[in-house]
């Protein structure tokens, strides 16, 4: 049954991320640059509500990392901002970790469309949610993170209940506490921002802490997967002239090795910087090191440890 006009804007009223803040209503009247330094201030309070949710994000990120390493798939669910930054999240996972587009993915609601232009009423479908898991072919070992800066998104929603119907684990990220996202997950991470600058604008300072969740998500899964040696992005593709360039510059900060060394390695080993690196330090062939590696499921500092037992 749809929500009457009351009953929605009582929902609303409950909602942190909606609160209205009075002592901003002459906003409009102030010099830009006294509305930069407030919007500066707001942005700064975003880190801080993160860390407050920082034991759930890890024990989000370890069971995802479980799941993933038994070749499950990352899967973001969202609509507006929020499905947006999720699609984002994993558009930057093939360039930097070299992963298959189909690893980590996002789902918007509305369809790849709804990332330029508003979709009427997509956000309110959680079969529409289900639909598109059902495309996906969602199983046991993915892991579906239902995206929400209110948590009452019922796209968002939907696409957890899906999914943890299927007997996938499931992450509700959202901006209220006590939410129906967080309450529908296996693992609820509730970042509270606050009210925003811009009554509702929850592209806003939600939409950073967002961000900087999903950034933690993709990247820390990764490092627990091997695809990083230290800080250093071991799997990174090169796809370009600069991502070529930083693959050369990886190795040598990897190894030490002279340029020639590098450039012989990389050819070798067909411009893997990961087997690159595991030739030099190893001293194994290019043969040899694409074995250690898949032995041990791409682990670089794993299969050193073989090289030098």
């Amino acid at each position: 049954m749809t929500p009457t006009y009351g009953e929605l804007r009582a929902q609303l009223d409950s909602l942190t991320t909606e609160a209205f803040r009075p002592e901003l209503a002459d906003i409009d009247r102030l010099p830009t640059l006294e509305i930069a330094r407030i919007m500066n201030g707001e942005d700064q309070t975003v880190p801080a509500a993160v860390a407050a949710q920082l034991p759930a994000i890890a024990a989000a990120i370890d069971a995802t990392a479980e799941r993933m390493s038994r070749g499950g798939r990352l899967i973001y669910a969202g609509a507006g901002t929020a499905g947006r930054l999720g699609v984002l999240d994993a558009s930057e996972c093939p360039p930097t970790f070299n992963t298959d587009p189909s690893e980590v993915t996002g789902l918007i609601a509305g369809g790849p469309t709804a990332m330029f232009t508003a979709v009427e009423g997509a956000e309110d479908s959680k079969e529409l949610a289900a639909a598109d898991l059902t495309a996906r072919k969602v199983t046991a070992d993915d892991t579906v993170v239902g995206v929400s800066a209110s948590g009452r998104t019922p796209y968002a929603i939907g696409a957890v209940e899906h999914a943890r119907s299927l007997g996938a684990l499931t992450i509700g990220l959202s901006c209220n506490a006590a939410s129906a996202l967080g309450a529908a997950a296996d693992h609820a991470v509730e970042v509270v921002v606050g009210p925003e600058l811009l009554t509702g604008s929850t592209r806003l300072k939600a939409g950073t802490a967002q961000k900087l969740v999903l950034n933690m998500i993709s990247t820390i899964t990764m490092i627990r997967l091997g695809k990083t040696y230290g800080n250093l992005m071991v799997d990174v593709r090169a796809s370009n002239d600069k991502l070529q360039a930083r693959s050369r510059r990886i190795v040598s900060l990897a190894t030490g090795a002279a340029d020639e060394e590098i450039e012989a390695a990389l050819e070798a080993t067909g411009g893997e910087v990961k087997n690159a690196i595991l030739v030099i330090l190893g001293g194994v062939d290019a043969e040899r090191a694409s074995t250690l590696l898949t032995s041990t499921s791409g682990h670089l500092r794993a299969a050193l440890t073989s090289c030098a037992g």
